[in-house]
């Protein structure tokens, strides 16, 4: 018996609602309601009676316009949507299910996924890429029937061994599996069909997770992939972009030795992506959750998780997608642009916090912009954007569990900005950061050490509203209080704003605080 059976529904599959003819309707005229209210916010920002310092303008400028950038990313996704009709897998093909295993990581997890693979019902065969020098995993190979291939010393981490496996293998298709990911029996059948298209060199599914419910960040984290496995993968497969992600995902091999094998990087899974793309290679997203895996449960893991992405999602940018411009369609030079630009959310919240400081301490204002002309002008973006995104989540792998505001995961990112910021920094430097596979258990950190940064930006603020409300109240002559109230008060908002997008972090080394010490 299956060990799932037993557990609550979470273990079944799920597909992503068809999109009704109506609902494409609708979501053609929010967008255009959308696209105008940006036009009618950016006509009125870029006005020259609103530069005030200009170095200061263009910062606030870039860190504005990249938010509005991202959010109308997630627009054109939604115009492309399309999702693949299912098409049944044939008789007769080759699989390999390559897992890999590194030092460290539990050894009840691999029962777990190595038990659930065997019970995927298309023929196939696992293999178990191994360097943990711990005899208990080539003992648990043989019990479940899975081929022990014990790769040391192999570099390029989990992207080496897996092609290290590739010269010792024959399969036709290779199922990437992460071994924090519980494949469902009917995996392979949901996948292999596509690849009756010659042309297809990687068919890539949902990524959805079982403990999302464990604590704060786990939630969070999860949160984050939401819209991104459900309305925008099916956008980029409307635009031919579809991605490979580094689970999940079933290759044709002879795709792989096209581009000489897989990536290897940080962002391996989007090195090999790029370079699949660029050869001519089509790529299928089919949104089904049909594997269920881990996602950090820590705010020490989520960081150093996010560390890695971002060094290696710049890599790419700043490396990979020059070489491959010119190979790449008109839709893909698009999507890897945005994809790679994700993390300079990391720099633009760096702006964000500094402008209000540099304000109410130095005077230094950078534009002309009274707080009701704003909002006016602004408030259309926003409340579209929020329309547009609830509205999208029509289009969510598992509308039970998805759904919602998402304010956990936006206050993570938003609080891990100097580790997105490190990453950049890293990447334009050619600075290496050693590749970790992300840790699969909840572990207990210092307090201090991740909640520092945020502490030590909330107190500045608190110390900068005493010293303006003291300013405003006893030094500042009367006329100039006057003229100033407006931007001070708007100034002020803006660094309470800020002091309630740094406390998502603060909340999570908290909690990990008060269990470690329990």
């Amino acid at each position: 018996m299956p060990f799932w059976s037993d557990t609550a529904d979470i273990f079944r599959h799920r597909r992503a609602p068809e999109v009704k003819t109506w609902e494409r309707v609708v979501l053609g005229v929010l967008l255009f309601l959308g696209v105008q209210s940006v036009a009618y916010f950016g006509l009125w920002w870029f006005r020259l009676e609103h530069v005030n310092n200009l170095p200061l303008f263009i910062l606030l400028s870039l860190a504005t316009w990249y938010g509005v950038f991202r959010m109308m990313v997630g627009w054109y996704n939604g115009f492309h949507i399309d999702q693949p009709e299912p098409i049944a897998a044939p008789e007769g093909r080759s699989v390999a299910i390559f897992t890999t295993s590194s030092p460290g990581e539990p050894y009840e997890m691999f029962v777990r996924t190595l038990a659930a693979a065997r019970e995927i019902r298309y023929p196939h065969t696992t293999y178990l890429l191994d360097d943990t020098r711990d005899p208990r995993f080539a003992a648990l190979a043989n019990e479940m029937g899975v081929v022990h291939l014990e790769l040391l010393d192999i570099p390029g981490a989990k992207a080496g061994k897996i092609n290290a496996a590739l010269e010792l293998t024959k399969e036709e298709f290779i199922l990437v599996l992460d071994p924090d990911h519980i494949p469902f029996p009917e995996f392979l059948d949901r996948v292999l069909g596509y690849f009756e298209d010659p042309q297809v060199g990687f068919v890539q599914v949902s990524q959805a997770y079982h403990n999302p419910g464990e604590s704060f960040v786990a939630r969070a984290a999860a949160e984050q992939t939401f819209a991104f496995y459900g309305p925008i993968m099916q956008g980029m497969n409307g635009t031919g972009t579809a991605v490979a992600i580094g689970a999940n995902c079933t290759f044709r091999r002879t795709a792989l030795e096209s581009v000489g094998g897989h990536g290897i990087g940080l962002a391996e899974d989007l090195v090999t992506s790029i370079r699949l793309h660029a050869k001519g290679w089509k790529s299928v997203y089919v949104p089904e959750v049909v594997s269920r895996g881990l996602v950090p449960a820590d705010l020490d893991s989520y960081l150093k998780q996010q560390l890695k992405w971002s060094r290696g999602v710049h890599d790419v940018l700043f490396r990979e997608y020059p070489r491959a411009f010119r190979s790449l369609t008109a839709y893909q030079r698009i999507s890897y642009f945005m994809i790679g630009s994700y993390y300079l959310v990391g720099l633009t919240t760096l702006i964000y916090l500094a402008i209000p400081l540099i304000y109410l301490w130095f005077g230094k204002q950078p534009a002309y912009l009274m707080l009701a002309e704003y909002i006016q002008h602004a408030a259309p973006v926003g409340m579209l954007g929020i329309a547009i995104y609830w509205f999208m989540q029509r289009w969510v792998c598992d509308a039970k569990r998805e759904r919602g505001l998402h304010w956990r995961g936006t206050l993570l990112k938003i609080g891990a900005w100097n580790i997105y910021l490190k990453g950049l920094a890293l990447a334009l430097l050619g600075i290496a950061v050693p590749y970790i596979p992300t840790v699969k258990e909840r572990r207990r950190a210092n307090f201090w050490r991740l909640a520092r940064l945020p502490l030590i930006l909330i107190a500045l603020s608190g110390l900068t509203v005493i010293w303006t409300v003291f300013m405003q109240l006893y030094v500042v002559p009367e006329p100039e209080v006057l003229i100033t109230t407006e931007v001070t008060f708007g100034m002020l908002a803006f660094l309470l704003i800020n002091i309630v997008l740094m406390s998502g972090r603060i909340y999570a080394a908290w909690v990990d605080r008060e269990r470690s010490e329990s």
